[in-house]
């Protein structure tokens, strides 16, 4: 637990100075307070920004936070002092986890400034299984990557997918019945209705099947792929 702290510390310090990856924490609250009170569209459901942005939030920011921390770590040859330092590499992956979620969370909490009481824990619980699993995801690709370039190669398809493809399938029947299987369209499902029952069952159903083959994917990559190396 020494060494997770230890990581957690560290990522606040490069963070700050990583303005790419700072950026992409701040981005989507602040874009979503600013358009949320500036735009007024007659017939607009409401807060249908901050549902919308909140989705683009988790297909972008842990994503691409991980991924970018991560395949930089593994180019400039910091992790392989970290585990010379006995960090284990399950240590170093949750101390980066812990730290994205946490800060993620932050971001949703002033998001869901916008919400009804009885609806803001119910939107933070959504969004942090939503982040958790992109986190997953994110940290596949961190793995895989050898560098932060081929990082960003694959990055940006899966996060215009993650991002983009509820959107586009509010506008376009073939892109909904094909996003239906994305973890981002079925949280965007939820979020426009916020209510548990039977209807969310189905949504639910396909959250966790996308979760278990991410963290079937993830222990693949740790697996084949040493860290540090």
């Amino acid at each position: 637990m020494k060494n997770v702290i230890v990581i957690i510390k560290k990522q606040i310090k490069d963070t700050i100075k990583n303005k790419t990856v700072l950026i992409q924490f701040v981005l989507f609250p602040v874009m979503t307070l600013i358009m949320e009170n500036a735009m007024k569209i007659k017939d607009m459901p409401e807060l249908f920004i901050t549902k919308l942005f909140s989705v683009m939030y988790i297909g972008m920011a842990p994503l691409t936070a991980v991924a970018a921390i991560i395949s930089e770590e593994k180019e400039k040859n910091t992790l392989r002092v970290l585990m010379m330092a006995n960090v284990a590499p399950g240590q170093y992956l949750t101390g980066v986890g812990i730290y994205v979620w946490t800060v993620c969370m932050a971001g949703a909490a002033v998001m869901a400034t916008g919400f009804e009481q009885k609806d803001i824990l119910l939107y933070l619980a959504t969004m942090g299984i939503g982040f958790a699993i992109s986190i997953v995801l994110g940290g596949c690709i961190g793995i895989f990557a050898n560098n932060q370039m081929a990082a960003t190669s694959l990055v940006m398809p899966v996060m215009a997918v993650l991002s983009f493809g509820p959107m586009l399938a509010l506008f376009n029947d073939t892109i909904e019945k094909a996003a239906r299987f994305l973890y981002t369209q079925q949280i965007r499902v939820f979020l426009d209705n916020m209510t548990v029952d039977r209807s969310t069952g189905k949504g639910a159903v396909i959250i966790a099947v996308n979760a278990a083959v991410l963290i079937l994917l993830f222990f693949t990559a740790f697996k084949r792929k040493e860290l540090g190396k």
